[in-house]
C-alpha cells in the first residue's frame, strides 16, 4: 500500500486579535505534503487573516505554525519557504513578462544563464513563451495571473499560497484557469493553500476544504464530505443550494413534515421539538402520481441550460413553505411543468439531514420566513 504523505504544515491553537476584535479563534489544522487545501467562507470569516499569518504577514496573538518540521511562527516572510499569488497579480508594470518572472531569481543571486533557463521553462509551462517581451498591460487578466503564478513557482517554494487568485477574472477565463492551476499543482506536487469565497472553485479544485465562519473552523473535509454530509446548518447553507423546511419530531426516529411520517435519526431532538429538515434540490423528484412525500404548487420556473430550477410552495405541517427542485430539462419537459401546476414531490430519506432551528453564526438575513429556500 502507498504510504500516507507526512504533514507538511501544522497550525496549532492559533489565535489573532486586532485590539478587542478576535479574528481567529483556536485554529488547529494539519496539511499534508502535496495537498491542495481551500480556505472557504464568507467575507470577514478570517480566511485571509489565516493565510497572512501562515505567510508571516500577520503575527499571531498566540499559537504556532510549523512548516516542514520548523517553527516559523514569528519568522519574517523573507525567511519562510513560500510563494504567494494575490488577486491583484502584483506584477511590475515597467517589467516585461519575462523580467517579472526573472526578478525573484535574480534577487536570489542566480547566475544569468540559470535565470534564462528557468524563465524559458516557466514561460513554456504557462503557455506564454510568445508573450515574453510584452508588458503586463499588453496581455489579458488571465495571462497576467499565469505570470504571477509562474513568478511565485519559479523560486521552487515548498508552499504555495493564493489569496482569491481568480476573483478578478471573468467566468469563462476563471473556469479555464482553475483547471490549469490544479493540473500544474498536481504535476509539481506542491503543497497549496488557496483562499476563496467561491464554493464552486473550492469544490472543483481542493483535495480538502476548510470552511470558516467568524474566525473559527466549522468543518474540514473533502469536497464530497462537505457537500454530502455538512456537520452544521451553516455549512449546509453555505455550500451549494439547500432547502430548509420546518418539521416536527413526533417520536424516536420519527418526523412529521406533512401527513406522512418520515423515518430518520432524530439524535438528541426530543419528541415535540421543531427542527430544520435540510434537503438538496437535486435530491427531490417530481412524480406524475400523487403518492409523494409532499404536495406543492409551482410558483416559478428558471431555465438554466441543462437543468431547471422549479420554485414551489410546499404544503406542510407548518403551512406553506418555499421549496426548490432541480431537475434535468428533459425530465421537466416530459412532466409538462408550468406556473400554478400542483405537483407531488418525493425523495430518498437518506438524502435528508436535521439541524436545530437556531444555530450560532448563521448568515445574516433581513427576513427569514418559516421554511427557507437558499438559492445561489
Amino acid at each position: 500500500m502507498p504510504s500516507t504523505p507526512a504533514n507538511y504544515l501544522e497550525i496549532k491553537n492559533l489565535e489573532k486579535r486586532f485590539g478587542r476584535f478576535q479574528a481567529l479563534k483556536e485554529i488547529s489544522l494539519s496539511i499534508k505534503q502535496g495537498e491542495f487545501v481551500c480556505f472557504l467562507g464568507p467575507s470577514g470569516c478570517g480566511k485571509t487573516t489565516l493565510l497572512r499569518t501562515i505567510a508571516g504577514l500577520e503575527q499571531p496573538t498566540s499559537g504556532c505554525v510549523i512548516q516542514d518540521g520548523r517553527d516559523v511562527t514569528f519568522l519574517p516572510p523573507q525567511k519562510r519557504d513560500f510563494g504567494i499569488v494575490f488577486q491583484s497579480y502584483a506584477l511590475f508594470p515597467n517589467l516585461t513578462v519575462a523580467e517579472n518572472i526573472a526578478l525573484g531569481l535574480r534577487n536570489q543571486g542566480k547566475k544569468r544563464k540559470e535565470v534564462e533557463e528557468k524563465v524559458s521553462y516557466w514561460l513554456k509551462l504557462i503557455g506564454l513563451d510568445s508573450q515574453s517581451i510584452k508588458y503586463p498591460a499588453q496581455i489579458s487578466g488571465g495571462q497576467q495571473q499565469r505570470v504571477a503564478l509562474a513568478r511565485a513557482l519559479a523560486l521552487e517554494p515548498g508552499l504555495l499560497l493564493m489569496d482569491e487568485p481568480l476573483s478578478a477574472l471573468d467566468a469563462q477565463v476563471r473556469t479555464h484557469l482553475r483547471a490549469e492551476i490544479k493540473a500544474l499543482q498536481q504535476q509539481l506536487n506542491i503543497t497549496t493553500i488557496m483562499v476563496t469565497h467561491d464554493q464552486e472553485e473550492a469544490l472543483t479544485m481542493a483535495d480538502r476544504i476548510v470552511v470558516m465562519d467568524h474566525g473559527v473552523i466549522k468543518q474540514v473535509g473533502t469536497p464530497q464530505e462537505i457537500y454530502a454530509a455538512p456537520q452544521s446548518r451553516f455549512v449546509a447553507d453555505f455550500i451549494g443550494n439547500m432547502n430548509f423546511l420546518d418539521a416536527l419530531v413526533i417520536g424516536h426516529n420519527q418526523i412529521r413534515l406533512n401527513r406522512q411520517t418520515l423515518r430518520h435519526r432524530t439524535y438528541d431532538y426530543p419528541t415535540g421539538s421543531k427542527v430544520k429538515l435540510a434537503l438538496r434540490p437535486e435530491s427531490i423528484e417530481i412524480q406524475s402520481d400523487k403518492n409523494g412525500w409532499l404536495s406543492a404548487e409551482i410558483t416559478h420556473i428558471e431555465f438554466l441550460g441543462s437543468f431547471l430550477h422549479v420554485m414551489c410552495q410546499a404544503d406542510t405541517y407548518y403551512g406553506l413553505q418555499p421549496l426548490l427542485v432541480q431537475l434535468p430539462v428533459s425530465h421537466g419537459s416530459a412532466l409538462n411543468l408550468y406556473h400554478g401546476k400542483t405537483i407531488s414531490l418525493n425523495w430518498n430519506n437518506q438524502a435528508i439531514q436535521l439541524f436545530p432551528v437556531y444555530e450560532d453564526h448563521l448568515p445574516v438575513c433581513e427576513h427569514q420566513p418559516a421554511g427557507e429556500c437558499h438559492v445561489r
